[in-house]
């Protein structure tokens, strides 16, 4: 494993009974890039995200991060070594304000059990920070706002600042432009560049102009296999991959 790589699989494989999801894929994810893993439907992307964050055990293969093997950890100790993922569906509390939510993941990455039974004030130490991972995310005007009355893009917004605040070294983003429109999916991959200035990022994304626009690197997968590896012109222009995944007839 070289100093470049963050993270590392070897031969990662998943079957549940005689169905084969994930098979011997191979991946390294460069310290510092945005990484993406791209494919159809089915492809064995949500199995692979699953495995690396330790929700689901691989039937075999290996996964290193940061050069230690932690194919056996649990997923509270790979999120302490800084490899936290961010799902699919917004994972906010609604009826609490955008601030709130941030302290509670500040109180997670200090190691606090959560505070429900006190005193808000008990929590206030941790103003300041959280509003600072709401800037950094462009949410200062919403902090008041309980999380359930914002927009579906200011809460993956939001829910990329309750990731921040743990403090990840390599983030693994499940999907962040799902369910967006335009505007909000300018917004969230601008976001994406910014805070990915000083971290590394993994992620599944099904719309290709945000892989184009973001990722130094994509892995392609289809039926649970490696396809293709590379830049987005190099598999772009993959013969297979224009079949398996783009359809043969895309330009």
């Amino acid at each position: 494993m070289s100093e470049d790589d963050i993270l590392v699989t070897e031969g990662l494989t998943k079957s549940f009974g005689d169905f084969q999801a994930v098979s011997d894929v191979s991946i390294r994810v460069k310290r510092g890039a945005i990484h993406a893993l791209i494919g159809p439907n089915g492809a064995g992307k949500t199995t692979c995200f699953n495995m690396l964050t330790k929700f689901i055990a691989p039937t075999a293969g290996t996964i290193r991060f940061n050069g230690r093997d932690i194919t056996r950890l649990r997923p509270a100790d790979v999120a302490r070594l800084g490899l936290v993922r961010s799902f699919q569906i917004s994972a906010v509390f609604p009826h609490l304000t955008a601030l709130e939510n941030v302290r509670i993941a500040l109180q997670r990455s200090r190691g606090d059990s959560f505070d429900f039974w006190r005193s808000k004030t008990a929590l206030d130490p941790l103003n300041g920070r959280a509003l600072e991972l709401l800037d950094s995310v462009g949410l200062t005007s919403f902090a008041y706002s309980r999380a359930g009355e914002i927009s579906y893009g200011r809460k993956r917004a939001l829910e990329i600042a309750t990731t921040l605040a743990i403090e990840p070294e390599l983030m693994l983003l499940d999907e962040p432009m799902a369910g967006m429109g335009h505007e909000d999916i300018d917004r969230i991959a601008a976001l994406i560049l910014r805070v990915s200035a000083n971290r590394t990022i993994l992620m599944v994304e099904h719309n290709l102009q945000v892989v184009a626009n973001l990722s130094h690197r994509i892995t392609v997968l289809t039926r649970g296999r490696v396809l293709a590896e590379g830049d987005y012109r190099t598999v772009s222009e993959n013969h297979a991959v224009r079949e398996a995944y783009m359809g043969a007839g895309h330009g």
